[in-house]
């Protein structure tokens, strides 16, 4: 049996190969930190990075498109109340040219009905001179027919019915 210092008794562990293989084993993991670990946790370190801004700016999105679609809520409320507006505006307005139109219409129809009653009222009085002159014409040839002769009840009928026919054939 070799005297080794390091031997152990007759199980035989080597403490020479345990410290070699620690050694390594550290020598190992540093190279490991260095090389491997270092670029995958900046690996790592980034797309958590990525991944955060990523879903910052899918909130600040989020955020903006319920703020646009509040506004488009409030401008089509407002669009909705203008043009309600705009309605009763109108409505209000026609109902008022109507009441203008209909006032109008029975404005000219009272001219126009004063106007008849006028133009008739003129026409009567027309009608009633001409009447009362061929009344007084036949009167006045009645009696000088009479005073020219002394007629009977019944030539006197038949000499006015005959002046009331020409005068009916004169006008």
């Amino acid at each position: 049996m070799p005297t080794n210092a390091f031997v152990l008794g007759a199980g035989g562990v080597n403490t020479g190969d345990i410290i070699f293989q620690l050694v390594m084993f550290i020598i190992l993991l540093a190279l490991l930190k260095k090389f491997a670990w270092g670029p995958l946790m900046g690996i790592m370190h980034e797309r958590e990075n990525h991944i955060a801004n990523e879903i910052e700016a899918a909130e600040k999105s989020r955020q903006e498109a319920n703020k646009n679609l509040e506004e488009q809520r409030q401008l089509l409320t407002e669009a909705r109340q203008e043009a309600q507006g705009l309605i009763e505006n109108s409505k209000k307005h026609g109902e008022e040219q109507r009441q203008e139109i209909i006032a109008a219409a029975r404005a000219e129809a009272e001219r126009l009905k004063e106007s008849a009653k006028r133009e008739i009222e003129t026409q009567k009085e027309q009608a009633v001179t001409a009447l009362r002159e061929q009344v007084a014409s036949l009167s006045v040839l009645v009696a000088s027919k009479v005073i020219e002769k002394e007629l009977s009840v019944e030539d006197q009928q038949k000499l006015i019915n005959d002046y009331i026919q020409e005068a009916g054939e004169q006008r």
